[in-house]
């Protein structure tokens, strides 16, 4: 049999009937069949399905449609009143039912976001193995590595197109959590569905085990991963390059989303595999896309342009040098040479501003200062830059709950009537400074982003939105695009145009945000994604030919067509 010829997946395939529309057909039957998440349709399968499937007797008697399922499963929802329990409950009911699953956090995305993601998926990492319930997803680790190929093989899924894969060195801002680490890959890709209209049986969650250097969880008893230290060296590259030439064998198609790796192993992967399989990693290109759409809607509210800014970035790890570059890029659109760009983008890592007679890693030189610029200032720290560059943006990375103090902010205040004050990191105990603070600080006046999810502020007579920063708003459009274009390499050109995609659908819907709301994240993906493809065809990466004869509406189209919906599909036997 061709890969071709291979149904969706080992447990159903999905075909077209004479009418257009799309039916399952079950390869198993009766009671193994509401085993399977995609296939279990609960109350929801009609009595002539009942019937022909070998269910007749198995279930309550009664015939629900999905929205009464929906309502149902939401009331349960909000009698929790704890996140984790929240994040627990949605889980179990996705590895019970993902069609149900789907249809609930689409309709409260905004509300269920912060649990299946950011803050909440951090204390889910931690707590893993303690919540692992049902097997999900694919893990290599040192000790099959060898059988990679064999372990791809044992995958249900035959035509994966997205993977989010980590090794858990460096998970949000919580550091090294190693097996804990699959959890992000799972909440990722639950995004790229409901967010970037992917269907979930063409996502595959994976980590990559390849040990730990905490001591706590080697020693733990109940810790589910490898017991033993960190790979290292050319030991972790020759991991990582079966783990890769396995996985172009199995799923030739599939894009690799690189997650949560340390900063030093997130540039190694990134342009180690960029040109081999299909790949971004999102700490670095998401944070950087996410980052550049915000700073270009401050400065329309503001009147100005990003040529117009002095940006300085406390954070140096893979999401500050992301935005660092992001930045460059958005510069250099403006008509900025290299010399102006380093007058106008200071970064600083915990031992302050980066300059070129310092010793550093090497993914950090092409972000130093030239030294010569900061003679003369008060100094090289983060109050000193701000004050010594004039800073008009301070862009918050660095992983350092409260380094955003009054003082820093009031001085950035002092360069610019409305200051543009970023506290990006994640979780909210590491953010850099509250968003009600900034603005009592700067009187109302300073533009406010996070990384996490926060109220609206009040403050004098007048409500101010707090925009979220999400990488959730470019990851899912820019991996639906580069999925729809069958590109053979991401670009970074892409990457780019997903940021001033996201920034153009933010001043056409919403004028007065830095960022839309959280609710619209599928309406803003169409948008990434369609600017994606269209670069993708610019670049001459995309291999779909389909695309190449379409209009800038029927691209669109095509786009709104392919996204994946939550609805119960009927079945036959055939």
């Amino acid at each position: 049999m061709t890969r071709r010829d291979l149904p969706l997946t080992d447990h159903y395939d999905v075909k077209r009937g004479e009418d257009g529309h799309r039916y399952l057909m079950p390869l198993i039957r009766g009671f193994n069949l509401t085993r399977i998440p995609l296939l279990n349709k609960g109350t929801a399968f009609t009595a002539e399905e009942r019937e022909l499937l070998g269910l007749d007797g198995l279930l309550a008697p009664q015939v629900d449609s999905l929205e009464v399922l929906v309502e149902r499963l939401y009331g349960e929802y909000a009698k929790l009143d704890d996140p984790m329990r929240k994040h627990t409950f949605l889980r179990n009911l996705q590895d019970r039912n993902e069609v149900q699953f789907y249809a609930l956090l689409s309709r409260h995305v905004e509300e269920m976001l912060p649990i299946v993601y950011t803050p909440t998926v951090g204390e889910a990492v931690k707590r893993f193995s303690q919540i692992y319930r049902y097997p999900r997803g694919l893990t290599i680790s040192t000790q099959n590595v060898a059988r990679a190929k064999q372990a791809l093989a044992n995958v249900p899924l035959n035509d994966v197109r997205i993977i989010v894969a980590t090794d858990s060195s460096a998970i949000l801002g919580i550091g090294d959590q190693g097996f804990g680490g699959m959890a992000i890959s799972i909440g990722k890709l639950s995004l790229y569905t409901v967010a970037g209209g992917v269907g979930p049986d063409k996502t595959l969650p994976v980590e990559l085990d390849v040990g730990t250097g905490r001591a706590d969880l080697r020693d733990d008893p109940h810790y589910l991963g490898v017991k033993h230290e960190r790979l290292t060296g050319e030991a972790y590259l020759q991991f990582m390059d079966t783990f890769v030439e396995a996985t172009l064998q199995r799923y030739p198609k599939a894009i690799i989303q690189w997650e949560d790796f340390s900063k030093d192993a997130a540039f190694t992967m990134l342009h180690r595999y960029r040109r081999v399989v299909p790949s971004f990693n999102d700490d670095i290109q998401g944070t950087g896309a996410v980052v550049l759409a915000g700073v270009l809607n401050a400065c329309r509210v503001k009147g100005e342009r990003l040529a117009d800014q002095v940006v300085v970035i406390h954070g140096a790890g893979a999401g500050g040098a992301g935005v660092a570059a992001a930045i460059h890029e958005g510069l250099r659109r403006e008509g900025l040479g290299a010399d102006e760009i380093a007058r106008r983008v200071f970064v600083l890592d915990s031992r302050g501003l980066l300059t070129d007679d310092r010793q550093m890693e090497e993914y950090k030189r092409s972000l130093a200062t030239p030294k010569a610029l900061a003679d003369g200032w008060p100094g090289t720290d983060l109050l000193g830059v701000i004050r010594g560059a004039g800073a008009t943006v301070l862009l918050g990375l660095s992983g350092q709950g409260g380094i955003f103090s009054e003082e820093v902010v009031r001085a950035a205040a002092a360069n610019t009537a409305r200051p543009m004050v970023f506290p990006l990191s994640n979780p909210t105990a590491n953010t850099e400074a509250l968003p009600g603070d900034i603005l009592r600080w700067t009187d109302g006046q300073a533009l406010v982003a996070t990384g996490s999810p926060f109220d609206p502020v009040s403050l004098n007579g007048q409500t101010h939105e707090i925009g979220q920063g999400n990488n959730a708003f470019i990851f899912p459009g820019l991996g639906f695009g580069a999925i729809l274009a069958r590109v053979r390499e991401i670009t970074d050109e892409m990457v780019t145009e997903a940021a001033y995609a996201l920034a153009a659908y933010t001043e056409k819907h919403h004028p007065e945000r830095l960022y839309p709301p959280v609710a619209e994240l599928s309406r803003a993906s169409v948008e990434v994604a369609v600017a994606v493809i269209r670069q993708a065809l610019a670049d001459g990466v995309a291999t779909e030919f389909e695309i190449r004869r379409m209009s800038g509406e029927e691209l669109r189209a095509f786009v709104e067509r392919k996204f994946w919906q939550p609805k119960h599909l009927p079945f036959r036997l055939e």
